[in-house]
Parts: C-alpha cells; structure tokens; sequence
C-alpha cells in the first residue's frame, strides 16, 4: 500500500458531490438548484427542516445549504439535530440567511455550521463557497483514510494480514485481566509450522510466503468469531481462545491441526509435506501475569515438536 497515493488531493469533480438544498421557499429552491445543476452538482432538496433530516438519512449528501429561518423546525434546530448524529456530524453546512437574521449566525456558528452567504446572493460566490467547503471535506476525509491505514498498518502482519505480535500480545493481556478479575476461562493456543526451514531451503521463500499464508488463513477459518489470530514471529501463529477451558481448546488445535494437514501446494512435492505442530494453555487462578500462560503454551509446543511434530500437546502432558 501506498500512503502516498492515500493523501494526495483528489481532482474536483462537481457532478461526485450531492447538495442538499433547504429552503421554505420553493422560488427560493428553484434558483439555488439551477445555479448548482449549471455548475455540474447533483442536487436534491427539501421544503422544511423535518423534510432535510429525512433527506440526509436517506441520501446523505456531502454539504448543505441550508436558510435560516424557516417555520416549526428552523435552520438552527436542523443543524443542531445533525451535528448530534455522530453519522451526520461532518456534513459541512452553508446557511443561506436574510440581512436581518445576522444575530442568529452566532448560535448557528455555535451549534457547528461552517459558512453563511447572505440573500440575494451572487452565484459565483456560492459556488466558490461550496467549493470551498468541499474540498476541505474530501482533504479531510482523505487524511482520516490515511490515519486509518497508518492505524491498521500498526497492528497488522504484512505478510498474512492478521495481527501481528503486538496486537496479539495486547488483546492477550486484555483478556488476562478481564480472566483475573472476573475469574473467566481464556486459553492459547502456541502453534509452529513444522519443518519450516527446509520448506524455504528447499523450494524458496516466495513458497515459504505461500505456506504462512495458507496455513494463517486455514487457522482463522477453523476457529470461532470471538477467537483472535496473530503471527507471533516468523512461522509461529498464536490464537486466543476466550470463554475456553482446556478441552475446548484441545478441540480447537485438534481441529486446525487436521485442517493444516490437507493444505495442498502445486509447488510442493510432497502433498503432507504442511503440518503444525500446537502447543495448548489455559488461564489458572494462580497466574499472576500473562507470561506464565505463554510459557507454558511454548514449552508444551516444543514438547509436542520433540515427540515427533504434527500434534497437540497440553501443558498438563509435560513430564513433572
């Protein structure tokens, strides 16, 4: 991904943008739409305030000219009703007011609006002022797209797409405190792709990349929504298993491990030649920290590669 492309100011295109124009006179609306439809915008509009609150649920326009003063329900209490809607918030709103409703503009500013134009106005300055307030938007939105990536970006493994060491690390410590003070079930699972060096020995690591990918996206599916998966490091997955005891966990691993074990590469020779070896730990009352379930999860993972790979082995299966 490129964060670059992600920022760069987009090209202004009118007819990309929907207008919402309010107005109780409908001489009024015939004018404001014309001069933006002339202009290349989409348009829609509304008679009254009820009326425009409709019109965002439904069509949730990217700005709103909207008059100031109009019966039941004004300008003012349309803006402040939206600017209360965390969906509707960052709708840019221009309002369109009279010479003598200047002393609401305040209060209008007050409950979020970013603009005003002042009748009779002149079509060229709407339309700069739309535009204006259009791209400020969109540059907007682009920098929240971003931050978003950046956001994901941190926590993601570039490789797999899943978590990736910190996340996991972070939702395990959530969930061992959650365990802790509300004496909960939580398991973890500790899972190695088996024999891994000689897979990128033997047929490179763009086939190594191949084989983390097919086994992470085998291991997610085979195990439920509120389970979490992270790459711990090289070719080491780790899964959190809320709400699990020990045999729950041990269906889980049993199930993965047999799933891992049908993978089928084109470019490997051998068809078994994919298999994980799991080691399995539950939360105990006795833990006093996070890393003790880990501990015993690795040395249970590396008892079960020892014993030969290709199995699940618990903590409670280690020699005393």
């Amino acid at each position: 991904m490129t964060i670059y492309s992600t920022i760069t100011k987009p090209h202004f295109s009118p007819e990309d943008n929907l207008i919402l124009v309010v107005d109780d006179v409908n001489k009024n609306l015939q004018l404001i739409i014309e001069i933006l439809d002339e202009a290349g915008y989409s348009t829609t509009f509304a008679n009254s305030g009820k009326q425009a609150i409709e019109r965002v649920r439904n069509a949730s326009p990217d700005l709103i000219l909207l008059d100031l003063m109009m019966p039941e329900m004004n300008g003012l209490e349309v803006c402040k009703y939206l600017r209360g809607q965390i969906v509707y918030e960052l709708i840019p709103i221009i309002f369109l007011t009279a010479s003598n409703e200047k002393e609401y503009l305040l209060k209008a500013f007050e409950y979020g609006a970013v603009d005003y134009i002042t009748k009779p106005f002149n079509s060229k300055e709407l339309l700069a002022r739309i535009k204006t307030h259009i791209d400020l938007k969109n540059s907007r939105d682009q920098l929240q797209l971003a931050y978003n990536q950046l956001e994901k970006l941190a926590i993601t493994d570039h490789l797999t797409g899943i978590f990736n060491r910190r996340a996991i690390l972070t939702f395990a410590e959530e969930e061992f405190i959650r365990c802790s003070r509300y004496e909960r079930r939580f398991s973890l699972l500790m899972i190695d792709v088996d024999f891994f060096k000689s897979i990128n020995d033997n047929y490179g690591h763009d086939i190594g990349d191949k084989v983390l990918i097919e086994v992470a996206e085998t291991i997610n599916n085979g195990t439920r929504k509120v389970d979490i998966l992270g790459r711990f490091g090289g070719e080491e997955f780790v899964v959190l298993l809320p709400e699990a005891g020990l045999p729950e966990a041990v269906g889980v691993a049993e199930k993965i491990k047999e799933s891992v074990s049908e993978i089928r590469l084109p470019a490997l020779r051998d068809k078994n030649e994919i298999t994980v070896s799991i080691g399995v730990a539950s939360y105990e009352k006795s833990d006093h920290q996070l890393e003790e379930i880990i501990k015993r999860a690795d040395r249970s993972l590396y008892y079960a590669k020892n014993q030969g790979r290709n199995r699940v082995v618990t903590s409670e299966m280690l020699p005393k």
